[in-house]
């Protein structure tokens, strides 16, 4: 009679036991570089297509600050709580390889935004920078046919993303006689890349166009050219889609903007990793880049185009 009742008990606990396991879900994280409204789109992204893969748990992280050093600690900490792929903005791939290759070699590592190449990485999904950076000098040589001395401004100077829009960019105004003179970093750091727009404004005035090479940059060009009284005096070639540089461009005050496809990096890369996991590979080409273009935006299709948005991300 013991051994009966131990066995139905063995058979309960079994049945209990095996169903708990079952519903427990693969987990994707897509983690971001800094803590800018600029990844509300991509977090748009991630939350349709969670919508799409209701057998999986999809996770939009930002790191404690805009550091490489805590954004690796986030990956760690999500591979020891079981998520089972990465899709990541690195914010000093340089820096990170052996970070990353730790982390490729226990769950699939993509990467966002800003790659990674020399890492164990499995596939980059983004923007091409450097062609992103062409678009920028393009604007600028419809914007100053005479030319003009450019000052530029973004986060990590150091970061891939950075480095390919800067020589996008000069490519495109070889022979205009637009120079970028130099480009001025702030690490994420919004009030430095105010002061760092200030700074130009006071001591180098022959600056006649200005440069915003990360999201944040443009509107703290426009807050700095408000306070001065020189909105529409100094050119200004912009880089996303802040509602601030929107309504720049919209008014006049930008020469344009160059836009990205956040939402999709969110949406693809979710879709991307799910099947990866599955054991579909076919998503990934043989040189590892899935490149989502890029637009241009001025005064002629800027309402068109924020409209998208508003749709995008829920008004």
């Amino acid at each position: 009679m013991k051994l009966n009742l131990a066995a139905s008990i063995a058979v309960v606990v079994s049945c209990l036991a095996g169903p708990a396991v079952a519903q427990e879900k693969p987990q994707l994280a897509f983690v971001v570089n800094a803590a800018s409204d600029f990844w509300k789109l991509s977090e748009a992204g991630v939350k349709k297509a969670q919508e799409e893969l209701p057998g999986y748990e999809l996770q939009f992280r930002y790191p404690a600050q805009g550091t490489a050093a805590l954004q690796n600690a986030l990956m760690d900490d999500l591979v020891a709580a079981g998520t089972d792929a990465i899709m990541i903005s690195s914010a000093d791939p340089k820096n990170s390889i052996d970070a990353f290759n730790r982390v490729a070699a226990q769950v699939p590592l993509f990467t966002t935004d800003s790659d990674a190449p020399a890492s164990k990485r499995i596939a980059y999904l983004g923007s091409s920078n450097t062609l992103a950076g062409v678009q920028a000098g393009e604007i600028a040589v419809a914007a100053m046919p005479k030319g003009g001395k450019c000052m530029g401004f973004v986060g990590f100077l150091g970061a891939d993303n950075a480095i390919e829009r800067i020589a996008g960019f000069r490519k495109a105004v070889e022979g205009s006689g637009i120079e970028l003179v130099d480009v001025r970093g702030d690490d994420v750091d919004f009030a430095r890349a105010r002061s760092n727009v200030d700074d130009v404004l006071a001591a180098n005035p022959e600056i006649t166009c200005m440069v915003g090479f990360y999201s944040y940059n443009p509107p703290k060009i426009y807050e700095a050219l408000q306070a001065a009284g020189k909105l529409g005096a100094i050119k200004v070639i912009a880089f996303d889609e802040d509602p601030i540089t929107l309504g720049a461009v919209r008014e006049g005050s930008f020469a344009g903007t160059v836009v990205q496809d956040p939402y999709q990096w969110g949406y693809q890369g979710m879709l991307l990793m799910a099947k990866y996991l599955e054991g579909d590979k076919s998503g990934v080409p043989a040189d590892g880049l899935i490149i989502v273009p890029t637009k241009v935006i001025t005064k002629s299709n800027v309402d068109a185009f924020e409209k998208e948005l508003k749709e995008r991300i829920g008004g």
